[in-house]
């Protein structure tokens, strides 16, 4: 497959669009990839002869339009006017996706697909997630420009003259970690936690079917110029059993592919077009992939670590990184990295509900599965020697002796966090830091970021600490993890109140407009229709399911304990799913609630609904174990 056509490079000629297609005829597909408000993207299959023939119109968005009923539009679109027009994006790559279990008769090669990012327009006006992210960055460019005319010589880029930078730019990259496992066989919870635990897994060397299918992965992302950095073990999983034909059974193992970084909106593009390569490259094994955050509760989750740069390129051509300091050994970072960092710090409460938005989201960032839960940072012990703490919300990465290399990496995103959304608020909050880093130097700013709690400063908020060099979990309680770094929200709710409890810190993510009152609230109440239905429709069910089979157990040999551990459980099963005329169940109490629009008192008695539930598994579990 070396003359395949993989990737169409960004800003492509029309004339050679054309040429590329008419050369591929195995490419028989055009699909459109708009992204709603969750997330979620576009696929459709349009004849490659209609693209090729109304491509003026696919430009402009007069060729394709969507009901955008369908997609998760809340609020912008309504059923009595949902016409949705999709216009193509030729700023970023286009990919093309090979169907490898349909051939092509005549070339007799796979059938191809060609994904075209592309904006989605209602009323005129775009309302997607991957248009915020463009405009919201076109905002804050033009804005440090500004900045850096009123601004020229900036504490920790004095070598750089403000008047001469013509461009900026927005770097990330994302790491995506996912679970694979046999489909249908339920894995071993306690016996995965125990190797989690011993750290069987981590960089272990995976076998099989596992390691044909991540060889795989790699190799064909690399076809699209990915430029893959590694694929390893993470921390989950558990050993493989091989059964009498000589097959691998019970494989459940997490796994994790990084890639190189690109700008903010092909890095958020790339990510989606990953996903779907692993997914398909390893169901052709037979193997079932999660990108869930949390697939099994009680092991490691799937985090999908987020890095943060920003750059300037000057009127001589050069590209200057803006985090990092002229003299990195004094230096942990220049102004504008300071500035960036408290801006996200700062208005994080804004932030997380774009990063946790899901009910499986929050069920990952619990203490003590190296899963950020406070706003907090580290910039390392000394500026000579970087470091890295793996407890903090965001932290700063470094190299001495590689300038380009610093940047942020956001601890708390998962595989199904919006990243357009993501990043659009973070560069947004980040501009907010800078505008007042400017005037300060180097030293200020990092007395400032290391105030403790209590402390006035100029920018960061008195009652909080922003700083530590400390194990979060470890040298804190959570009282004090909460007192200085502030309490996290627990449910979807609590996250999505945020917005309207920090009118100030919304100000600073919707300055630039893109990010603006209407989108929020789409977003939030798709969020909130997601977390109640979810709630509804299977969490309860399957807790429910859960009560029922926590039965008796019948034993020639009984105790004591047996009879007070299985009254115990008794109660509690009652409590969660038993109605009577008066007194109604935990379960059918939060589902009325949540019907109700009660949501507060439904995030209430949904933290009590998880706590009970642990509380049954855990009584169960001692239950089981002491039966013979």
């Amino acid at each position: 497959m070396e003359d395949f056509l993989y990737t169409l490079p960004a800003n492509t000629d029309k004339e050679e669009i054309k040429r590329l297609l008419l050369a591929h005829p195995e490419i028989k597909f055009v699909s459109l990839m708009g992204v709603d408000m969750a997330g979620n993207d576009t696929d459709e299959k349009i004849p490659i002869h209609i693209f090729l023939k109304n491509m003026e119109d696919f430009y402009s968005g007069a060729a394709v339009q969507t009901d955008g009923s369908s997609v998760s539009l809340t609020g912008i679109v309504t059923i009595n006017n949902a016409k949705v027009d999709m216009p193509i994006d030729p700023s970023v790559n286009w990919f093309v996706d090979y169907n490898m279990e349909n051939y092509d008769e005549e070339t007799g090669r796979p059938i191809g697909t060609l994904r075209i990012p592309s904006f989605l327009v209602h009323n005129g006006k775009r309302v997607d997630s991957r248009s915020v992210l463009t405009d919201t960055l076109s905002f804050v460019k033009n804005e440090l420009l500004k900045l850096f005319k009123e601004n020229p010589k900036i504490s920790g880029l004095e070598s750089i003259n403000g008047e001469d930078i013509a461009d900026i730019e927005f770097t990330s990259a994302t790491e995506l970690e996912f679970w694979v496992k046999t489909p249908l066989e339920e894995a071993n919870i306690e016996e995965m936690s125990a190797s989690q635990v011993m750290q069987e897994q981590y960089w272990e060397r995976t076998h099989g079917a596992v390691r044909t299918a991540l060889e795989n992965c790699i190799l064909e992302l690399d076809k699209y110029g990915f430029n893959i950095e590694m694929g390893h073990k993470e921390v989950g999983g558990l050993k493989a059993q091989i059964d009498e034909s000589g097959r691998m059974t019970h494989v459940c193992e997490q796994i994790e592919i990084d890639w190189k970084y690109s700008n903010a909106i092909q890095a958020a593009d790339n990510e989606i077009f990953v996903r779907t390569i692993v997914r398909e490259v390893f169901r052709g094994i037979g193997l079932e992939v999660s990108f869930k955050a949390k697939p099994m509760i009680g092991l490691a989750g799937n985090g999908e670590h987020t890095h943060i740069g920003m750059a300037a390129v000057t009127k001589d051509g050069k590209r200057h990184n803006l985090f990092s300091a002229d003299e990195p050994t004094k230096d942990f970072m220049s102004a504008i990295g300071y500035g960036a960092m408290m801006g996200l710090l700062k208005n994080y409460e804004v932030i997380n509900p774009f990063v946790s938005a899901t009910n499986d989201a929050f069920n990952r960032l619990k203490p003590g599965f190296e899963a950020p839960v406070c706003i907090v940072t580290s910039l390392g012990h000394t500026p000579e020697i970087p470091s890295r703490n793996r407890t903090i919300l965001t932290g700063l990465i470094r190299d001495i002796n590689n300038p380009y290399a610093t940047r942020f990496e956001l601890r708390a995103c998962n595989p199904y966090s919006n990243t357009y959304l993501v990043l659009a608020a973070i560069y947004s909050a980040a501009l907010n830091g800078i505008e007042t880093a400017v005037k300060h130097t180097t030293t200020e700013l990092l007395n400032e970021l290391s105030k403790k709690s209590g402390e006035i400063g100029f920018y960061l908020e008195q009652d909080r600490a922003y700083r530590s060099e400390e194990d979060v979990f470890e040298d804190y309680t959570a009282e004090e993890r909460d007192k200085l770094f502030g309490k996290p929200p627990a449910t979807v709710w609590e996250n999505i109140e945020n917005f309207k409890k920090n009118p100030e810190k919304k100000n600073a993510l919707t300055a630039g407009g893109a990010l603006n009152d209407v989108i929020i609230s789409a977003f939030s109440s798709g969020a909130l229709l997601r977390w109640k239905t979810e709630l509804i429709s299977r969490i309860i069910p399957e807790n429910r399911s859960i009560v029922r089979k926590c039965k008796a157990i019948s034993s020639d040999i009984t105790t004591d304990q047996d009879a007070y551990m299985w009254n115990k459980i008794s109660g509690l099963r009652a409590y969660l799913a038993k109605d009577g005329i008066d007194d109604k169940s935990l379960f059918t109490r939060l589902r009325l609630n949540l019907q109700e629009g009660n949501y507060k008192e439904a995030s209430n008695l949904q933290i009590e609904m998880y706590e009970k539930m642990e509380e049954l598994k855990g009584l169960y579990d001692m239950y089981v174990k002491n039966m013979i």
